[in-house]
């Protein structure tokens, strides 16, 4: 009904009458607020006795959408229209305030909406018009009702009682109120989109409901900022209100990297970004080059509240495709950085210059990696060159921690494993049977446990898959990563330390202003 009455508005060139208010659900809530005051204003009575007067704005809801078309019969609602049609929106507003007034004793008698609801109809159902060629239709369908007697109503008497009682009512004074509630209406509807995002994303994460809150408003300010800032990209066309609330506000990647800049518990340094831009691909599963709120809150969730073996598998798909892209590439040589060269020099030997036993570790990691149950299949093994780039994120990741020394020698430790691990593995491979590559291990690794073993095997035929070989033949698996970390009890804590979100987000929102500030004159 609703689009055939836009229609019929375009087709007499009368949209600018009513525009944007009758054609648009928000604009018919807009006033609906508007004509709630202008009941406090006109009928007093009415608004003492009833208190919630958005029963009585939501009753007149299809007044406003139809103009009475629906609502009174036809051949009496044509002279509304023709009043409209001569003045305006005033006009919906001056019957509506007649109607409520020419029933405001029984209607101040009313203990719920449906007994107000029922009054109303009633009374509009039998508003004639003597005057029309259609009486005798109009006649014919008041014998159907009940015969119980109801008050007739002339139209033309409705009207004129319109004119009298609320003939000051001007179309500059609604237009005044209607921007004086479409602020508050908006604003309703915003909360509205906020309440039913949060009750989908809260069973499914571990923030509070107020840290959740402001998660999501520093999320919709981001989306806003870059609306509004003047950006190259569109971001109003990522708004899309007739969408599902929860994907109503979606970012992009750039959007994505300052919060995640802002509100991430690991830094990185200037390489914070890059891993940004890495994390959003990984959210990104449709590939449509945008997030919504449940995913950015998900990818929080798992590196504030994750234990150990989530987070590393987290910091691991960081480092591997999809997320690590080709344009990525850096141009060094493998096992010839200065990060890989200062780490063994500086940490190859223990603060007691013992050397470490490497191969009591390599079992000590098997035999660890058959407890821990969380072989991951699904993920691909890690290049030489992705292991290094991995390494230093992890090293970029202790800078400033309490236990920043022992963390350096344990990183330095674990690396120096890993390496020996992919070697060896790159050796294997080069020899002419599988049979023979087990036995020699087998005899390289001190006789660990059968369980052990089995472990190690599979690891040896991941590798030597030629379908998941990286293109320089050296590569490790996350179980063997994971198993090695376990080896170090200060990795292992730092990563299941808790880290309080509050603070972030106070810094979040001091300084979100100042980091669009920053990215726009750099």
């Amino acid at each position: 009904m609703r689009t055939l009455f836009k229609c019929l508005l375009l087709s007499f060139g009368l949209v600018d009458k009513c525009r944007p208010q009758l054609c648009l659900p928000k604009g018919a809530q807009v006033d609906q607020a508007v004509f709630e005051e202008l009941i406090k204003e006109h009928l007093p009575e009415l608004a003492e006795h009833v208190t919630a007067l958005s029963g009585l704005a939501s009753i007149s809801l299809s007044w406003f959408l139809t103009l009475f078309l629906s609502i009174i019969p036809l051949d009496s609602s044509l002279n509304v229209v023709d009043c409209f049609f001569y003045d305006g929106i005033k006009v919906i507003f001056q019957v509506g305030l007649a109607i409520l007034d020419a029933n405001t004793q029984q209607l101040c008698r009313c203990e719920d909406d449906g007994q107000a609801l029922i009054i109303l109809s009633r009374f509009l159902d039998h508003i004639t018009n003597a005057e029309s060629p259609l009486s005798q239709i109009a006649q014919q369908h008041l014998s159907n009702e009940d015969k119980e007697h109801v008050q007739q109503m002339e139209i033309t008497d409705l009207i004129r009682d319109s004119y009298e009682k609320f003939g000051d009512i001007h179309v500059g004074q609604i237009e005044q109120m209607r921007c004086k509630h479409r602020i508050r209406v908006l604003q309703n509807l915003e909360d509205t989109t906020k309440e039913n995002v949060l009750r989908v994303v809260a069973p499914d994460v571990s923030f509070s409901t107020e840290d959740l809150g402001e998660l999501y408003d520093l999320f919709k300010r981001e989306h806003l900022l870059t609306c509004y800032w003047g950006g190259s990209d569109s971001s109003t066309l990522h708004h899309d209100p007739s969408l599902p609330y929860l994907e109503q506000y979606r970012i992009n990647s750039l959007q994505f990297s300052c919060l995640f800049c802002l509100l991430s518990p690991w830094t990185w340094g200037s390489h914070t970004r890059v891993l940004a831009q890495r994390m959003f691909r990984l959210l990104d599963e449709n590939a449509d080059s945008l997030i919504d709120f449940k995913e950015l809150v998900s990818c929080l969730d798992l590196m504030y509240y994750g234990d150990f073996s989530e987070n590393l598998k987290l910091l691991y798909r960081l480092h591997i495709p999809p997320a690590c892209s080709d344009d990525e590439a850096t141009s060094f040589s493998p096992l010839r950085t200065t990060f890989i060269s200062s780490i063994q020099s500086d940490y190859l030997r223990k603060p007691n210059s013992e050397a470490i036993d490497h191969q009591r570790q390599l079992k000590k990691m098997l035999e660890d990696l058959v407890k821990s149950k969380t072989a991951s299949k699904d993920l691909s093994l890690m290049s030489q060159r992705d292991f290094i780039q991995f390494c230093k994120s992890l090293y970029s990741m202790f800078r400033e921690d309490p236990e920043e020394n022992n963390l350096y020698q344990a990183i330095a430790t674990v690396t120096t494993l890993l390496l020996q691990i992919g070697e060896e593995g790159q050796r294997t491979r080069s020899s002419s049977s599988l049979s023979e590559l087990t036995s020699s291990k087998e005899s390289e690794l001190l006789t660990p446990t059968d369980a052990a073993d089995s472990v190690f095997e599979e690891d040896l035929h991941m590798n030597n898959n030629p379908l998941s070989q990286p293109e320089d033949d050296w590569s490790v698996s996350f179980e063997q990563i994971l198993a090695s970390l376990l080896t170090e009890q200060s990795l292992v804590n730092f990563f299941e330390k808790s880290v309080a979100i509050k603070s972030k987000l106070l810094h979040a929102k001091a300084n979100q202003y100042q980091q669009r500030i920053n990215l726009t004159i750099h």
